[in-house]
């Protein structure tokens, strides 16, 4: 008995001023906070891929292979995050089982399989077919059957097989761009539509998740893309970098300026809940939200980026920049998430008191679990880079 009192006096510490007893603990933890994130990162690297195959950005060419293979190992532990917040997912296949045209979250189940089966799995299959053919004849052990068995039987590497692989590979990226948008743009759908917490209920939440999704996954495919380049001791691109900073640039100033509208909306109209929100942003999410997402996510890298585009020091103060850069972007849209997901649940629905959110490190709602499926990508792409290095397929189609 005393322990439940205690817990109980432990919860209410928590409490400023006046909130119902089920909002003590927040129902959406830092897995919730995972979930967008690792999401927009895979359609953020696939907008970045379309840019080379549909808008003929020829410079992007060193990073098109690199930004397929990042969007597939992060979509491949997209779902992760939430199984680890159901923490009983036995039941979790009948999203895919039983469809429900009125449930968005029941919706994400199609969009997934369709973004994963159709989009990204057959584009780079058609991608690299006749590489896997050409590989299946030179490779030894594992890679030599794996790339017989990937073939599915399709042997054909003349010119007119290649060129009808290009034509399926481009249609498929057209269907996945809106596919992209879609696959992101509905989780801010979710927020969005949540009428009863004000901090959420903004037509524009959707179109934020998907600017910050592209932010974040061209930042990600930057970093990836000059780390692997030193790994392997080759010179980086620098044109491509440069290339990869200006379109960060640009579409890091419309999520900013989508956000900053969002805000100025929000003054201007100053409803009931203005003071309650307010108070949040100023208190409880002052360090997450100016420092870290603001500050550090936004106009640092806007600073740097912006004079980049007037004046360009040497290639080595640039390829250090634009590293920092890209980290800090990725920081910034994290928090970005941390803010709306944890930040939205921070205040009572009577708009008249505030609880706490503590993350636990072990469980599988912890920091620990969160770090776990934030590696688990890196460690998938490392295998895929292994298994379908994107240089060497590049070096055999010259």
């Amino acid at each position: 008995m005393e322990e439940h009192f205690q817990h109980l006096y432990e919860a209410l510490s928590q409490v400023d001023g006046y909130i119902y007893p089920n909002e003590i603990d927040l129902h959406w933890g830092l897995m919730i906070v995972l979930y967008p994130y690792i999401t927009g990162l895979v359609a953020g690297a696939f907008i970045l891929a379309s840019l080379e195959r549909v808008f003929h950005v020829k410079v992007l060419k060193p990073t098109y292979g690199l930004a397929l293979l990042t969007a597939l190992a992060f979509l491949l532990v997209a779902t992760m995050p939430l199984v680890s917040h159901l923490q009983h997912p036995l039941r979790a296949y009948e999203i895919f089982m039983t469809p429900n045209s009125t449930s968005a979250m029941a919706i994400f189940g199609f969009v997934y399989l369709w973004y994963l089966m159709v989009v990204l799995l057959l584009e780079i299959w058609f991608d690299y077919r006749r590489d896997f053919v050409i590989w299946s004849k030179t490779s030894k052990g594992f890679k030599k059957y794996f790339y017989k068995i990937i073939t599915l039987g399709i042997n054909e590497t003349d010119a007119k097989s290649v060129k009808l692989d290009d034509r399926l590979g481009y249609f498929i990226t057209v269907i996945g761009i809106p596919s992209a948008f879609l696959l992101h743009g509905y989780v801010g759908f979710i927020f969005g539509s949540i009428k009863a917490n004000p901090w959420w209920s903004t037509v524009l939440m959707p179109i934020i998740f998907l600017f910050s999704a592209m932010v974040s996954g061209i930042a990600l495919v930057m970093v990836i893309y000059m780390i692997v380049s030193w790994i392997r001791r080759v010179k980086i691109d620098m044109k491509c970098l440069d290339t990869i900073a200006r379109y960060l640039l640009f579409i890091l100033i419309i999520d900013f300026t989508l956000e900053s509208l969002d805000q100025i909306h929000r003054i201007y109209e100053a409803e009931e809940s203005f003071d309650i929100i307010k108070v949040l942003v100023s208190g409880k999410l002052n360090l997450t939200l100016f420092i870290m997402q603001i500050g550090l996510g936004t106009i640092m890298p806007l600073f740097f980026l912006g004079i980049f585009q007037f004046y360009k020091p040497a290639e080595k103060i640039r390829k250090a920049v634009y590293l920092f850069v890209g980290i800090f972007v990725l920081i910034g849209i994290f928090f970005m998430r941390w803010n709306v997901v944890i930040g939205g649940q921070l205040f009572s629905k009577s708009l008249s008191g505030f609880t706490s959110f503590r993350a636990v490190y072990s469980g599988l709602e912890g920091y620990f679990m969160a770090s776990v499926w934030l590696i688990l990508p890196l460690i998938i792409l490392t295998f895929l880079l292994w298994l379908m290095p994107p240089w060497k397929k590049i070096d055999e189609l010259k």
